[in-house]
């Protein structure tokens, strides 16, 4: 594998940004969990290589108790987000009974500095010291990504700790992450999108205060109270939802919550036909920032 701890790789066809978490093809751009992150990244520093299950629960989650589930999840997902085909795959192969294996090209992204610092360096060796100077670089990187989520974890707390002095404003909101509720979650990149879409919407809205989608995807997954992520953010209100799919219908379900008294301000129900996966998230975020204007845009209480 040509030069996978650098801050940014070239992975097949897709630019990944180690630190940021972004991967990105032919402008298309895509955010990775950290875990799912995590995981390509080790199946790229191991690219033509057989990596077990065991190997890649005790690399990407260290110190948690989970299933081989976990692994199977989420590298679907990953093979959604790069739109790979698990019967002919072209970045992540099924060893059956074995692991995963990284088919694809992995090296270091043309503009990336860092890479060029390293190339340089290694004057085009190919020595096993050089294979293992890489593989300490990729342990950086990994452990930049892990720095960062922890300096999302901390400012958000941060956040935290300064609103607990006062009320947050009353015109303020943040939506969480929606839960792709469909037979095999198959449509969490919809489900994203849905989420990112109404943040944008909302935020055009004037004297609007919205949660960045940062903080929002910050507890995607994680089980917490609504009124204690409201507080976490300094929001007043709290919009999260849902997505079904039936045939080629998707249906959308959303509900605004109140913080301070955990009550359902507005909820609705939206079927679009899947013709046109943007031209339905637009619709309904169209649909749902009307609703949303008319709950809670003249509202100057507390």
């Amino acid at each position: 594998m040509e030069g996978p701890g650098t801050t940014t790789l070239r992975i097949g066809d897709w630019r990944v940004n180690a630190v940021s978490g972004q991967i990105s093809r032919d402008g298309e751009t895509a955010r990775l969990e950290a875990r799912t992150m995590r995981l390509l990244l080790c199946l790229a520093e191991h690219a033509g290589e057989v990596v077990s299950i065991d190997d890649l629960l005790n690399q990407v989650w260290a110190g948690v108790a989970v299933s081989p589930d976990s692994v199977y999840q989420t590298v679907a997902s990953l093979r959604r987000l790069l739109g790979d085909d698990p019967r002919e795959p072209t970045y992540i192969a099924t060893v059956p009974r074995l692991g995963y294996r990284m088919v694809a090209t992995v090296g270091p992204w043309k503009d990336d500095p860092v890479a060029e610092i390293a190339r340089a360096a290694d004057g085009g060796e190919t020595t096993p010291s050089l294979q293992r100077r890489r593989r300490w670089i990729a342990a950086g990187v990994l452990c930049l990504v892990m720095a960062a989520g922890a300096a999302v974890a901390f400012l958000v707390h941060h956040r935290a700790a300064h609103s607990a002095a006062g009320l947050p404003p009353p015109r303020s909101i943040a939506v969480l992450p929606f839960l792709d509720l469909t037979e095999g979650m198959h449509q969490e990149t919809f489900a994203d999108g849905m989420t990112e879409e109404l943040i944008d919407k909302f935020s055009k809205i004037p004297g609007l205060r919205v949660a960045s989608p940062t903080a929002s995807f910050y507890f995607k997954g994680k089980q917490i109270a609504v009124a204690e992520i409201a507080r976490t953010l300094g929001v007043a209100y709290v919009l999260d939802g849902s997505v079904r799919r039936s045939g080629t219908w998707v249906r959308v379900d959303m509900r605004l919550i109140r913080a301070d008294n955990g009550y359902v301000v507005w909820s609705e129900t939206y079927d679009q036909p899947m013709t046109n996966i943007l031209m339905v998230q637009d619709d309904i975020a169209d649909a749902v920032t009307k609703a949303l204007k008319a709950s809670i845009g003249g509202r100057t209480d507390n």
